[in-house]
């Protein structure tokens, strides 16, 4: 099988071309390798796939050192002429559209970033998708979505009508405009709401990361509203088992789906809509206790206010992921975090 995974140079994207390509798939990840944090970190992710930062150029294919079914090309999503091109070219059987313009905090000062790679970006994957046939469409929305949803924990039934961020609302515009392309051109798609990454080689921009590299080097941490705040943190192999199971079960259509009593996470075209987190909830001021006793040493706590954009708790209903692809997430916090300082500490160097 042919697989697209955008954002191969991400966190998740890395990963899950990892692992396709550990089951014999043939891969080609796309990535802009953007300096939205660290490129280095996005290099090392791609120097364990087997391609060398000297050999990536713009629109040039790269094959991987380590997997003789990997290729790697430098191109952003928004570009329409490079992406309709690649499409023609590849033929794909699916794509897993995993590159984004990441970051809710980010969203506030740089909305023409997300505009551009989150929805132009996307367009152009559903276009090809849409012109060359391709058999299933899976991206990354967020848990994001739920914005001002005070139920818990988040159902992918309930509405998502009240996003806080401009990065919650493109992704919940990837969710409309990827319905509109199953119910008009029978594009099967599925997207998954993620819930708080963690794990090994994460993002720089992620609290995980944050209070590890503050600690680590002996600086205060900043703890927004006072620490009062539940995350549903998610280990990345739990993401990724997610990921590789949705990527085998091509969406139908649901033929019992009530127009009068509608239930946005499925319809009458191919389209489906899942969580992926861990459902247990862990305080903010836990979480940090998991890294204090990780690295050794208590952290100096800065207490600030809560802000814009953010939410008071995440936390997922993966009842539909547990009956319908048999798996529910389940690594433990403590022994998550242990693993990503480890790493940590050896990438750094410290």
């Amino acid at each position: 099988m042919k697989i697209l995974v955008t954002g191969a140079a991400g966190f998740i994207g890395s990963y899950v071309c990892k692992r396709l390509l550990s089951r014999n798939d043939e891969v080609v990840g796309l990535d802009n390798l953007n300096n939205y944090y660290d490129v280095n970190l996005k290099y090392g992710r791609l120097d364990t796939l087997g391609i060398s930062k000297e050999n990536i150029d713009w629109y040039k294919f790269v094959g991987s050192s380590k997997y003789s079914s990997f290729r790697f090309v430098r191109m952003n999503l928004e570009d329409k002429q490079a992406m309709q091109m690649l499409f023609a070219n590849e033929h794909f059987d699916k794509v897993v559209n995993l590159a984004a313009q990441a970051g809710v905090r980010y969203s506030i000062e740089n909305p023409y970033a997300y505009v551009e790679s989150n929805i132009d970006g996307f367009l152009n994957i559903l276009e090809g998708c849409r012109h060359y046939e391709v058999k299933h469409l899976i991206y990354a929305s967020s848990s994001s979505v739920y914005g001002l949803n005070g139920k818990v924990p988040f159902s992918e039934k309930d509405s998502i009508a009240h996003p806080v961020s401009l990065y919650a609302a493109t992704k919940k515009s990837n969710e409309l405009m990827a319905h509109t392309y199953s119910h008009l051109y029978g594009v099967p798609s599925t997207g998954l709401r993620f819930f708080t990454v963690y794990g090994p080689w994460g993002r720089p921009d992620m609290s995980p990361f944050l209070f590890a590299d503050a600690m680590l080097h002996h600086r205060p941490i900043k703890v927004f509203n006072k620490g009062d705040m539940l995350r549903d943190f998610t280990y990345i192999d739990d993401i990724v088992e997610g990921v590789l199971r949705v990527i085998d079960n091509v969406p139908s259509p649901d033929f019992n789906w009530c127009a009068e009593m509608p239930d946005p996470s499925t319809s009458t075209a191919p389209y489906k809509i899942y969580n992926i987190g861990n459902s247990h909830p862990v305080r903010l001021m836990d979480f940090i206790q998991a890294i204090e006793e990780a690295i050794g040493h208590p952290a100096e706590k800065i207490f600030l206010p809560m802000q814009p954009g953010d939410v008071y708790q995440t936390n997922a209903d993966t009842t539909a992921l547990q009956n319908e692809l048999g798996f529910k997430p389940d690594k433990p916090i403590k022994e998550g975090v242990k693993e990503t300082i480890e790493w940590y500490r050896s990438f750094y160097q410290l």
